[in-house]
């Protein structure tokens, strides 16, 4: 851990034995480390990138693109790229042999089946949890360009990003592939796409009605 050790030995030696769910507050800590980690190399590369082509910089776009590729490289270091072991590119290393037993296919069977246990966090987390960390995707992406802007772009994105991240799952064995989560993924973009449209169309009537 590069950034937060500190941090993350005060709150372990407080937090780690009295917190039921302390394993989701460290993949969350070392996920945020990780995500500092890449945001600035993505920051360095890209003054080079506009440094080389000497156009001058929209800074709204600047804004915009470096909040949703940091939004991306959170949500990959928390679904994918877990744990201390895979902090750099070549600590990964797929299991291409793997069976495919492990993918569960049934939809929504995963999730009756957390309905119905003891503790209905997992199940709170494996909903309304995917769908609230895709909405982010479905309200930041058509701010990057025209093909963003409609529906169907946005569609495609989330159901490849959503289709990545569960194939990636199994192959590093990070997570569960679960076409449960390929579905509340979906619809956390697409609700993010509507929340945006909806701000827009706020925007536009505010602007309308100061002139």
């Amino acid at each position: 851990m590069l950034f937060l050790g500190p941090f993350y030995s005060w709150i372990a030696g407080r937090m780690a034995s009295t917190v039921n769910h302390w394993p989701l507050i460290r993949l969350i800590v070392y996920s945020v480390d990780k995500t500092i980690l890449y945001a600035l190399i993505f920051i360095a590369l890209r003054i080079i990138w506009l440094l080389f082509k000497r156009d001058r910089p929209r800074w709204s776009h600047e804004l915009a693109l470096l909040v949703f590729v940091t939004y991306l490289i959170l949500l990959l270091a928390l679904t994918v790229f877990r744990g201390a072991h895979l902090y750099y590119p070549w600590d990964i290393h797929p299991d291409w042999g793997r069976s495919t037993n492990v993918i569960n296919l049934r939809p929504l069977a995963g999730s009756l089946q957390l309905f119905h246990a003891t503790s209905r966090l997992d199940f709170y987390y494996q909903t309304f949890g995917n769908v609230l960390w895709f909405m982010p995707l479905g309200l930041l992406w058509p701010t990057l360009g025209r093909w963003g802007h409609r529906w169907f772009g946005t569609a495609v994105f989330s159901l490849a990003l959503s289709l990545s991240i569960e194939c990636w799952q199994f192959l590093l064995a990070t997570g569960i592939a679960d076409i449960d989560d390929v579905i509340f993924n979906f619809v956390g973009g697409m609700v993010g796409y509507a929340v945006y449209q909806l701000l827009r169309g706020a925007i536009r009537m505010f602007r309308h009605t100061r002139t």
